[in-house]
């Protein structure tokens, strides 16, 4: 492994090879692993799947760890915090290096972008709930002038405890209201380009955030793919008995202005079951939504 590489992977020791302690610090570690060549690659993926080499396998992990990075962006939509979606994923791509085939003529990065994807999948849905970033209107009033109210304080990075107190003060919030919706809108400070020495620079944000004009075919590309996995979702549901889909729904998918989720013990009365049932009806057909949209 090159010297640049241990570098990193002292950097990832030190951070127990977790991204939960410091997002940044751990994003900036593991950016600084150089991109394997395919010979590289296949000389490693060889070692660790004939030889059951582990330190072939362990450098493989380490140089796609930036993958996942990328990656989790694409969920941060659900609200669930980035670091779990990176937990998540590297254990896909722990998975997928175990199961590469080199000899197949398909690089790494491709295949692992699969178990990647798919990990993190199975973790959205086990947490599965619609996150709203503004539900009252106070949350609402907070979410359009936060930043004009940073902006005015002369705030460029987060809030303190401090500044949280007196905007919320002004706006009528609580503090832990103003401190979680900086955090909501705020992102960590990456390079928007990749670095110099890096051989692809396809990771990197420029490589996947829309510009403002954006080309009309990728628009409407993204609003059709958004209508099918509306339409996935639809026919999972549907292939539910009425009763489970009913349960799913009431219990995920109703929004704040219908009455919020409905608790199991409001279910239990309605179908006069106990609340275990639903409870165990609820889980069954997650297990089923989850095999119909993978």
């Amino acid at each position: 492994m090159s010297t640049q590489a241990l570098s990193a992977e002292q950097a990832l020791t030190s951070l127990s090879l977790s991204p939960g302690g410091n997002l940044d610090a751990y994003i900036r570690a593991v950016q600084q692993f150089p991109m394997l060549s395919q010979e590289r690659e296949e000389e490693l993926a060889l070692r660790f799947r004939v030889a059951n080499d582990l330190d072939a396998a362990r450098e493989l992990v380490l140089t796609h760890l930036r993958l996942v990075v990328a990656v989790s962006r694409q969920f941060k939509g659900y609200g669930l915090p980035q670091a779990d979606l990176i937990q998540e994923g590297n254990i896909g791509l722990m998975k997928a290096v175990k199961r590469f085939d080199p000899t197949r003529g398909v690089r790494l990065v491709s295949f692992a972008m699969l178990w990647i994807k798919a990990e993190i999948h199975e973790y959205i849905l086990r947490n599965w709930q619609l996150v709203k970033i503004a539900t009252t209107k106070a949350q609402r009033k907070l979410f359009f002038n936060l930043r004009s109210i940073k902006a005015a304080l002369g705030v460029q990075d987060s809030v303190s405890n401090d500044q949280a107190q007196a905007i919320a003060r002004e706006l009528n919030v609580a503090p832990s209201d103003v401190l979680e919706m900086d955090q909501r809108m705020s992102g960590g400070d990456i390079a928007i380009e990749p670095r110099t020495d890096e051989e692809d620079g396809g990771f990197a944000p420029i490589a996947y955030l829309a510009a403002p004009d954006a080309d009309p075919a990728h628009v409407v590309e993204a609003e059709q793919a958004a209508s099918l996995q509306s339409e996935s979702l639809l026919r999972a549901l549907n292939s539910l008995d009425q009763r489970s889909r009913e349960i799913v729904m009431a219990r995920w998918l109703r929004e704040e202005e219908e009455g919020g989720s409905s608790t199991l013990q409001e279910l239990a009365d309605r179908y006069g079951i106990s609340a275990e049932r639903v409870r165990q009806i609820e889980a069954s057909a997650l297990k089923k939504l989850r095999l119909e949209l993978s």
